[in-house]
């Protein structure tokens, strides 16, 4: 479309200086600042809402999924404690069996 259109001189000067940073002629930067400042107007476009699915992931009801290292960690220690006593009894017996022995 061809037309005359009176810009203000802040605007001409704005496009003369988009000009000299892009290197493109009037017309091409005019379209891209027109095209920049309508799509700034228009109302975005509304995105689909996203839905999230849940799925079961075969957790009991009061465990938090996220805080599962912290269990872990716990049963690390515990079968640690288990076998540190297994340990102490196994010592302690044996040594009533070699007092036995004595």
């Amino acid at each position: 479309m061809r037309t005359t259109v009176t810009i203000d001189p802040d605007v001409q000067q704005l496009i003369r200086d988009a000009m000299q940073q892009t290197g493109q002629g009037f017309k091409t930067t005019l379209n891209e600042a027109v095209r920049k400042g309508l799509a700034d107007m228009m109302p975005a476009q509304r995105e689909k809402r996203f839905v999230v699915q849940a799925q079961d992931m075969g957790v009991c009801p009061g465990i938090d999924i996220a805080n599962v290292h912290d269990l872990e960690s716990e049963l690390e220690v515990e079968a640690y404690l288990n076998v540190t006593r297994k340990l102490q009894e196994r010592r302690a017996s044996a040594k009533v069996s070699k007092r036995r022995s004595s």
